[in-house]
């Protein structure tokens, strides 16, 4: 699936986990594919980023970052609180709050805010929950985590530069759902669209097309690649 000339290649692996090939560095965000009702054909050891970033700490998230970084010997960019916890097992990171951002090889990582809650699997806190918008050059995207709807995404075109697409959970009963990302959609202003977070679970089975048509509506392109499927951007 190719819409246009760019400099992103981006694989969906399951539930809210991508592989993004940012100008040639693996960026992998909230790999889950162990205990994955819906794990997709990509596997575990089939992963080798450069980066793992984590939104936040719930298990659905984070389920394959210890085994993936100590196999490639990635590094975690998360919160304070999820690098602490994955440096305690023996996993490098670099740890970001909210509004805060760092320069690093591959661009530049802003840790934004995200209306959701956190924890690690063992029970311990997880910090607050997040987002990330990446940039280097004309090339930027925003990866929003576990999020509700909220007015803080206005803040993003206004410190950050202009998104290519943006990747927004759509699935509702425990983030936003697809009417609530359109608005999002309005509010980082932009009109290329991932959905995730949806159909993994029960709760969270959602009506495909009329998603779809939703973003339609409002003149946006909702993509929903297939598990395991790759789009160039």
């Amino acid at each position: 699936m190719v819409l246009y000339h760019s400099y992103m290649k981006i694989t969906y692996i399951s539930h809210m986990g991508f592989m993004v090939d940012f100008n040639g560095t693996k960026l992998l965000f909230d790999p889950f594919i162990k205990g994955n009702p819906k794990p997709g054909p990509i596997k575990s050891e089939d992963l080798s980023p450069d980066w793992i970033l984590a939104s936040h700490g719930h298990g659905d998230h984070i389920a394959d970052v210890e085994p993936i970084a100590k196999r490639t010997g990635a590094k975690v960019i998360s919160n304070y609180e999820v690098t602490n916890w994955f440096g305690a097992k023996g996993v490098d990171g670099h740890p970001l709050n909210h509004g805060g951002k760092a320069d690093f090889d591959f661009g530049t990582v802003k840790y934004v805010n995200a209306i959701h809650t956190s924890g690690l699997p063992d029970g311990s806190y997880g910090g607050n929950p997040g987002g990330f918008v990446i940039w280097k050059d004309d090339s930027c995207f925003y990866f929003a985590g576990d999020t509700a709807l909220t007015r803080d995404m206005e803040l993003i075109p206004m410190t950050c530069p202009k998104l290519d697409f943006a990747i927004l959970p759509i699935g509702d009963n425990f983030t936003m759902g697809y009417d609530d990302a359109v608005i999002a959609s309005d509010m980082i202003q932009c009109d290329i669209i991932i959905g995730c977070h949806y159909d993994t679970f029960p709760y969270i089975e959602i009506d495909t097309e009329k998603a779809k048509k939703a973003f339609a509506a409002k003149g946006k392109t909702l993509l929903l690649p297939a598990l395991g499927e790759t789009i160039d951007l």
